[in-house]
């Protein structure tokens, strides 16, 4: 039955004498009472009562595996992603439920690690292992304990090499040393899934964890970031939602930064022309404006943006490998928005100060025109599905600017503006500091597209 992957239960009985009672509870209640080994004592007692029963029956419950769990797995591992086994169960049902859940491929040889209880039995198997290749691991909660008690590295080196691992009779406590180890270990960031009260302290040791809502209860799901009703959801949560917030939270980042970063610039460039003197460039509201309504809406609906259909992030889920590299989000990307911003800000500012002719309010008009236009224009260029809303908040930041044209007399000549000379300059402006990246966008795109341009094509 535990070879089939059913729970087995054994009942059995067995009639004890006054006299055997009597004994068995002395000894019960000296094992209680001792100071050294004191659980050892009481299971030694309880394992003497446990012989010569009666065989009442057997009885053999079919643990079925959820709806997809098979399809689930096979596309995190699609998606370069390792997943780790980690249960209370005996060995046999183990193994057999992570060959049933395809966690271990039927061709696929698996290596049990024999039980063992000291260092040099410790070592002896780890060599054993270490000589095998391409092997999904099987191991004990006993035999982990020793192995990370003496040889905590070596086993974790191992380990992490193997296409599945899947650890037996674990209690809670371990589980969530595991997860621990391995993010000590690997630097990677990981996710613990569970249904039950027992998975509670690994989920909340995990970067991420995921509760399943099942027949032992909600404990695992309250205790969690994220609640599912089935494991076949994971696959969604991970490939759609979980790209597409990191994709897109690494996009807002970057272009908050460079929103604030330009504006710097051009305050930078503007004190060194004249001498850093400390007069502003831009008066309060002007600041305040910049920040909140002009740029506001198009910046914040990059959160809406997505490369790719949900249906084609789950059909292909090698799409997932971009982001275990690190690439929308790194020190690289981050340089090359700096190296925009000041370019940007440099253009701007330089611009305005070549243009203009006589009065100093013309370059606070020129300018901060051309910065608005500059940043609609570079939110436009990062978009890579539009959205109607996207569409929307860029004219609603412009409608708003040219409406509060009238109230910023104080700061902008709302007679300069009307003319063609403001417009004319502000027009080459905004070209030079935003036209050479649309080329440098098209040519990259061309000669080195991303690994979704052809899914979208």
């Amino acid at each position: 039955m535990a070879r089939e992957g059913l729970r087995v239960l054994v009942v059995a009985k067995k009639s004890l004498t006054e006299e055997q009672y009597q004994d068995f509870e002395a000894r019960y209640v000296q094992a209680k009472l001792s100071v050294h080994d004191r659980s050892l004592k009481v299971a030694t007692v309880i394992e003497s009562l446990e012989m010569e029963m009666e065989l009442l029956c057997l009885t053999g419950v079919e643990d079925q595996l959820q709806v997809d769990v098979r399809p689930t797995l096979e596309t995190l591992r699609n998606a370069g992603m390792k997943v780790w086994m980690l249960t209370g169960d005996k060995l046999e049902t183990a193994t057999c439920t992570a060959k049933n859940a395809h966690l271990v491929t039927r061709n696929q040889d698996i290596h049990i690690f024999r039980p063992v209880t000291n260092r040099g039995e410790a070592h002896l198997e780890l060599n054993a292992f270490r000589r095998k290749h391409d092997c999904a691991l099987v191991i004990s909660g006993d035999s982990l304990e020793v192995c990370l008690k003496y040889y905590e590295y070596e086993f974790m080196e191992l380990a992490c090499q193997c296409p599945a691992v899947v650890c037996c009779r674990c209690a809670p406590t371990q589980k969530a040393q595991i997860v621990r180890l391995l993010q000590e270990r690997t630097g990677k960031l990981t996710c613990a899934v569970g249904d039950g009260g027992n998975d509670v302290s690994m989920i909340q040791e995990a970067d991420c964890g995921v509760g399943v809502e099942g027949k032992e209860g909600k404990q695992a799901s309250l205790a969690a970031d994220f609640s599912v009703t089935q494991f076949k959801h994971l696959g969604r949560l991970l490939m759609v939602h979980g790209r597409n917030s990191y994709k897109r939270s690494a996009g807002l980042s970057q272009f908050v930064i460079h929103r604030s970063l330009c504006i710097s610039t051009m305050q930078a460039v503007f004190s060194s022309v004249f001498y850093f003197a400390s007069v502003p460039l831009y008066q309060g509201f002007l600041i305040i404006g910049y920040s909140t309504i002009y740029t506001m809406f198009p910046v914040f609906s990059l959160v809406l943006d997505k490369d790719v259909k949900s249906e084609v992030a789950m059909l292909y889920p090698e799409l997932y490998k971009d982001l275990l590299k690190g690439r929308p989000l790194s020190y690289k990307t981050f340089l090359i928005w700096v190296l925009i911003s000041i370019y940007q800000g440099s253009i701007i500012m330089y611009g305005a100060l070549l243009l203009f002719e006589s009065e100093f309010v013309h370059i606070v008009a020129i300018s901060f025109t051309s910065l608005i236009l500059t940043e609609l224009l570079m939110v436009a260029l990062t978009i890579q599905t539009w959205h109607w809303l996207m569409i929307v908040g860029e004219l609603l930041s412009l409608s708003c600017y040219i409406a509060s044209l009238v109230f910023l007399h104080e700061f902008i000549d709302i007679y300069f503006i009307t003319t063609v000379s403001f417009l004319w300059k502000v027009t080459v402006i905004t070209l030079v500091s935003c036209l050479p990246l649309y080329v440098l966008k098209y040519l990259r795109r061309k000669f080195s597209p991303p690994s979704y341009s052809k899914l979208t094509s």
